[in-house]
């Protein structure tokens, strides 16, 4: 399934595209430079239609509970302020593109865009009613983000050709994908420009 027609109430929301994520970086997803073509289809797609784009981003302090020093899961990544923690080189953001920084107390980890965020209200207030989204990694920070904002009553459109996975566990990106379904989310591919009736 392609990726439907866009309409005024959608938005873009790009999760986690940073340069710790990508081959080489501090926690690398396997592939994970693949989502840039894709996701820069989709960028180009909504800023034509004018439609809302947000980038959520890793802004994590030095000590930050996930890593592996103060006793979580992974090696330091997208630490504020350093290069790790830059947008990938190639994606293609607007300067009117809305970031949203998240996990950013070092007591507090956050997977979803939504986590401990304003980014609900930051929809709400722009009237959206459906969100696209992609970006890395599928198991983790896509899987969050879009399980929250169906929580949050937005429909959900999650870009599976816009999506890279890290799979510490085999078959972590088929179970992720299987529950954005269950949860009420539509899948759709960026296989050619979506068109626009946003005017």
């Amino acid at each position: 399934m392609s990726i439907p027609d866009l309409a005024p109430g959608d938005a873009l929301i790009i999760v986690d595209v940073q340069r710790d994520f990508l081959p080489g970086g501090a926690l690398a997803v396997p592939r994970g430079d693949a989502v840039i073509e894709p996701l820069n289809i989709c960028i180009d797609a909504f800023r034509h239609a004018r439609l809302p784009i947000f980038y959520t981003r890793d802004w994590h302090p030095a000590n930050h509970c996930s890593f592996k020093a103060q006793g979580g899961t992974w090696p330091p990544h997208c630490v504020a302020g350093t290069p790790g923690a830059d947008f990938a080189p190639g994606l293609n953001p607007p300067g009117d593109a809305e970031v949203v920084s998240k996990a950013t107390v070092v007591t507090r980890d956050a997977y979803s865009g939504f986590e401990g965020t304003d980014l609900a209200q930051r929809l709400r207030k722009l009237g959206i009613r459906r969100v696209f989204v992609g970006g890395l990694a599928t198991d983790y920070c896509v899987r969050a983000t879009v399980l929250d904002a169906l929580r949050a009553g937005f429909d959900v459109v999650a870009l599976t050709d816009a999506m890279q996975a890290v799979e510490v566990h085999a078959g972590d990106a088929v179970r992720a994908l299987d529950e954005m379904r269950s949860g009420g989310a539509s899948f759709a591919t960026v296989r050619d420009q979506p068109e626009s009736r946003a005017g």
